[in-house]
């Protein structure tokens, strides 16, 4: 029992859902807040997607399916992944999940254990990190530096592998920073990775529709010395504005497909059955819809952008995916998390702070630009007013 308790200690939490309660909280008592802080797409979802799963329901798809999904949906994200990337994946390697959380924590689950490292994003997601403590396993953050324009370094990563690495996690386009790894520093890291060969790597490939500046993004599906040991995950949470709908995939490795089944099963049994058809209408569908949301958040990202240059002590790169922007508050004389709160309970904009993400996110904050631009620059305009005003305690 003891035992028990000493493991979920050592489990974290996505604090962007705290700060969403906060925020929550406070509107319920009348406060005008601005949420810059969830990773949430405010477009709906496309109506033929939700006209699909209206329609599976009342065709009679109201029960069990296979634990790693649906034949036709595994099969729409094969076709899928062969018209993005050009790459051929069998339908028996995907495996059809409640959300893009769910590989993550079956990968880390598979490998991790006490006395093994694994490599992980530095600031980065914060699910890796927790996931990675709960196990036993030591985590190694692998750092994600402004200066490299928040892309992960091959060098660097590769000089962190030992004998006791069991897992590289990588994550392109990126959360928090909304960095993209150009392909160049990719083939670097994956001739590297020729030199170990026992060590697998989990592709976190969830924001892989939203480049910009004609950055296009490189799947390391496209790399077949390493597809053998390759976990890859995506979803259609961001991409088609599902968050609620909770459906993810991801492809696995011959060796590994069977044991993630079997998580599966003793996990969740599998997917619902609506939300499943409705995810063959979204890979199979028009894709307008994406194309149309992407443009929106490229031009609100030149609106945070341009916003947060102007504020007093914060400087922000540009991003080049996702939906986030990763200011530097550094010159502000604030330390991130005290400044992310004071932003809420005094400004009324709801941000996160850097160190959520990681050791090295201290001196950032995360703003999401998946909200109105007439949210945003209010929020910068709140921002702006607050740092004049306040400063740091």
């Amino acid at each position: 029992m003891l035992h028990t308790i000493a493991a979920f200690d050592r489990l974290g939490e996505e604090n962007a859902f705290a700060v969403l309660a906060r925020a929550t909280a406070l509107a319920s008592q009348g406060r005008d807040i601005v949420n810059l802080g969830i990773g949430q797409p405010d477009f709906p979802t496309p109506p033929h997607i939700v006209d699909a799963a209206v329609k599976a329901l009342r065709d009679g798809h109201h029960g069990y399916t296979p634990a790693t999904g649906v034949l036709p949906l595994r099969e729409a994200v094969a076709r899928d992944l062969h018209r993005r990337f050009s790459v051929d994946v069998s339908p028996e390697r995907v495996m059809i999940l409640p959300g893009g959380k769910v590989t993550m924590f079956m990968a880390i689950l598979m490998f991790g254990e006490p006395g093994i490292e694994i490599l992980y994003p530095d600031p980065g997601f914060p699910i890796y990190r927790s996931m990675i403590e709960f196990t036993g396993a030591t985590p190694i953050p692998v750092p994600i530096r402004e200066a490299n324009g928040f892309a992960f370094s091959a060098q660097e990563t590769l000089s962190l592998i030992t004998p006791r690495t069991r897992l590289l996690i990588l994550n392109s386009p990126a959360n928090p920073t909304g960095g993209v790894t150009p392909k160049a520093e990719i083939d670097a890291l994956v001739a590297g990775l020729e030199r170990h060969p026992d060590v697998p790597v989990m592709s976190d490939e969830i924001y892989a529709s939203m480049t910009y500046d004609g950055e296009a993004h490189v799947s390391l599906l496209s790399y077949p010395s390493i597809r053998e040991r390759l976990i890859h995950l995506d979803g259609a949470s961001k991409s088609y504005a599902m968050t609620g709908w909770r459906l993810g995939w991801s492809v696995w490795p011959q060796k590994l497909y069977d044991f993630a089944r079997k998580l599966a099963v003793n996990a969740h049994s599998c997917v619902n059955a609506a939300t499943q058809w409705a995810g063959i209408a979204a890979l199979d569908g028009p894709q307008d819809c994406v194309t149309k949301m992407v443009a929106e958040f490229d031009k609100r990202r030149h609106v945070v952008l341009d916003g947060l240059n102007r504020l007093p002590g914060v400087s922000c790169i540009k991003p080049k995916g996702a939906f986030y922007a990763f200011p530097n508050i550094s010159r502000s004389g604030w330390k991130a998390k005290p400044l992310a709160s004071a932003l809420l309970e005094e400004a009324g904009v709801a941000v996160i702070g850097g160190p959520d993400f990681g050791v090295h996110g201290e001196g950032y904050l995360r703003l999401s630009y998946a909200n109105s631009t007439e949210n945003i620059l209010r929020a910068i305009e709140r921002m702006g007013e607050f740092l004049a005003r306040r400063k740091a305690a």
